[in-house]
């Protein structure tokens, strides 16, 4: 194996393996402490333009299939792990996790210390990286020089950057009745969502994140659905601009993730950077409606910045808002309801891809919320 080295933006290196291709890549550094699902993982839009880190020890053992990926292409901007597979085993396996990172150009480095790199990111918080490997290798200052010039994720708006060009449509499964028609927004969507809402019965349109509230509108659907993505909500008006005017139009409304976000903002609350965000399949999160607590997926770097008690005042004019739900580690606002619209979203992944399943049932809530609207 070729010599590889991760630098922080604080001038901290890591010294490995080149793991996947060689050369140099750049990017906000973020950890995920899955111990399953790294090809869901990889594959996830939301990691645009991000170094992910995977907490677990052992990755790569299962391989690459060809019936797990969420969506066309990898889009993780580097990959570091501890031990890689020497060789994948699984019967669905059809290739090695390296040899698919090499295939699409992905850099990537092992054989460090994650539990160190977690630590430090956890007290540091989330910053600009870079992973230099081949003839990318230069003395360590000019190498914090290439990192230190990157892009900053704050102000960054990637959401139309990984959403798909063209619609498409997911139909419900062969004997399954069709009852709704959703129209989903594109912002970095996962191929399980949408399957989730055919599985209930709804005929699903995916339209790209460019798409007008006017657009929208004109097809008629029983729902709409803004889906999780990359970037800083805070930069994303467009997408703010279009989700308002679906609202004011009274259309059954839901969201997740990045969708949570721009609910968020839409109805007139701010939206802030988590020091080193939440990204994994085990995170405690109680919904307030029962009482119960889910263990929930995450990817997200930002939250929205809303009362935590009680009912407030949508800033933008849309009624009564409350919190629904919150993080138990750290209080971050989790879901967001609103009394007075057919809209609510949360922050998490129920589409469970991968992950647990407590929040399947968020899919019924969405369906129900459209029969309740006819």
């Amino acid at each position: 194996m070729s010599a590889a080295v991760l630098v922080l933006e604080d001038g901290t290196t890591f010294e490995g393996q080149a793991y996947g291709a060689e050369g140099q890549t750049l990017g906000e550094i973020v950890f995920n402490t899955g111990m399953t699902g790294y090809q869901e993982t990889l594959t996830d839009p939301s990691y645009h333009k991000q170094i992910v880190v995977m907490t677990a020890p052992h990755i790569g053992n299962t391989g690459m299939n060809d019936e797990d990926p969420e969506s066309r292409r990898i889009w993780v901007a580097g990959y570091v792990v501890r031990d890689p597979a020497r060789r994948p085993s699984n019967w669905r396996s059809k290739r090695s996790l390296d040899e698919v990172l090499a295939k699409e150009g992905i850099v990537g480095l092992s054989g460090i210390d994650t539990r160190q790199l977690t630590r430090i990111l956890r007290s540091s918080g989330v910053m600009k990286a870079g992973i230099f490997s081949g003839d990318a290798l230069a003395p360590v200052p000019e190498l914090v020089a290439r990192v230190k010039a990157g892009d900053d994720m704050k102000g960054a708006a990637l959401a139309r950057e990984v959403s798909v060009p063209d619609e498409y449509t997911v139909e419900p499964p062969a004997g399954t009745p069709v009852t709704r028609h959703v129209v989903a927004v594109d912002l970095g969507i996962k191929a399980m969502t949408p399957e989730l809402m055919a599985a209930r019965g709804m005929r699903v349109t995916v339209v790209p994140a460019t798409v007008t509230a006017e657009e929208i509108l004109a097809k008629k659907p029983d729902g709409v659905f803004f889906s999780n993505g990359p970037g800083d909500p805070g930069a994303d008006d467009a997408s703010v601009e279009t989700l308002q005017g679906v609202l004011r139009a009274g259309v059954p409304f839901f969201g997740i993730c990045y969708g949570n976000q721009i609910l968020g903002r839409a109805l007139g609350y701010g939206t802030y950077k988590l020091q080193f965000g939440h990204r994994g399949i085990n995170q405690p999160v109680v919904d307030r409606t029962t009482g119960k607590v889910e263990i929930t997926a995450h990817n997200h770097g930002f939250a929205v910045d809303a009362p935590l008690e009680g009912a407030s005042d949508s800033p933008a004019g849309f009624g009564k808002v409350r919190v629904s739900h919150v993080n138990l580690n750290d209080d971050v606002v989790e879901g967001l309801e609103c009394l007075d619209i057919p809209a609510f979203s949360v922050q998490y992944h129920p589409e469970a891809a991968a992950g647990p399943h407590d929040a399947g049932y968020l899919f019924d809530r969405f369906d129900a919320l459209m029969e309740d609207a006819k």
